[in-house]
């Protein structure tokens, strides 16, 4: 299944699940959760989109489906050198039109410019988990000047409005 959007300078990005070696994306997958370890707990479990310009592999998005009706975007990341032009925001309203009707979470560190871009999203603040961060990385992460403590997690309801 493939699907195209349209980023800010009008590139398409076309997206497509991937459902084999899936650690080929380990690079960009790395990009959004810095542990491999960590990916490894949902690789397997989640399903995994991927966007490319030409066949070159430049967004990923990992969702899991948690219980009925609730997915989590597990990891979402943007390759360095096509960040802000509107990829990431392909990669979550791709997922969430595969999810339509579901409520979609993400845990996000308390990176300024992070939590600004999922809010512009339309995710919401939902409720945080004290010190994950520090107690699930074995060095500490730090991001425009701010070390990395508590997973935020946000959430949004792709259910359709009448």
């Amino acid at each position: 299944m493939a699907s195209t959007g349209i980023d800010r300078d009008n590139t398409p990005l076309a997206i497509s699940e991937v459902t084999a070696d899936k650690k080929r994306y380990l690079p960009l997958l790395l990009e959004g959760d810095e542990s491999e370890a960590m990916i490894d707990r949902y690789l397997d479990r989640g399903r995994l989109y991927a966007g490319f310009l030409g066949d070159r592999a430049v967004a990923v998005c990992v969702v899991t489906e948690e219980a009925d009706g609730l997915v989590e975007v597990k990891n979402l990341a943007v390759d360095s050198g096509v960040r802000r032009r509107g990829y990431g925001r392909q990669m979550l309203r791709y997922a969430e039109k595969l999810h339509q009707g579901a409520t979609v979470t993400l845990g996000t560190g308390e990176t300024p410019s992070t939590l600004r871009f999922y809010e512009s999203c339309g995710y919401r603040f939902s409720h945080r988990i004290p010190g994950f961060f520090t107690d699930n990385y074995p060095h500490p992460i730090v991001e425009e000047g701010v070390t990395l403590r508590d997973m935020i997690y946000l959430t949004k309801s792709t259910a359709q409005r009448s």
